[in-house]
């Protein structure tokens, strides 16, 4: 359920926010401008406690480490870690999604990255 609430609030951000910004949807036919969106996206939503890092280390690359997950320590907190699939990241595929990018996600979404492997970090490789 959590999941359907983040692609439908996905669906009304993405359209809202780039408007606000003065970015069209289509202005992400390159990774330039792809890049643009990405650091306005994360401008708005990002909030003080969300501590991680976002970088673009090579053409059509994007990289996160996660310093510090708001996230995981609620699930683990409330006794449902080894269940919870992680929606931050799930977030921003939904963005790509509904800018309608090509890319690769590694590594794969799906169950909590800190907690299977003590660490939150991965790549997205786009295909322009």
């Amino acid at each position: 359920m959590n999941l359907a609430s983040i692609r439908s609030l996905s669906e009304i951000e993405v359209p809202r926010i780039s408007k606000a910004l003065g970015i069209e949807k289509e202005k992400t036919n390159t990774f330039e401008e792809l890049k643009e969106v990405i650091d306005g996206l994360f401008g708005v939503v990002r909030g003080k406690f969300m501590q991680f890092k976002y970088f673009f280390p090579s053409e059509n690359c994007m990289q996160w480490e996660m310093q510090r997950c708001f996230a995981y320590e609620g699930v683990k907190r409330s006794g449902v870690i080894d269940q919870y699939r992680c929606g931050i990241l799930y977030r921003v595929k939904c963005w790509f999604d509904i800018l309608g990018l090509k890319y690769t996600l590694t590594p794969p979404l799906g169950f909590c990255l800190m907690h299977n492997g003590g660490k939150c970090s991965g790549e997205i490789r786009f295909c322009f």
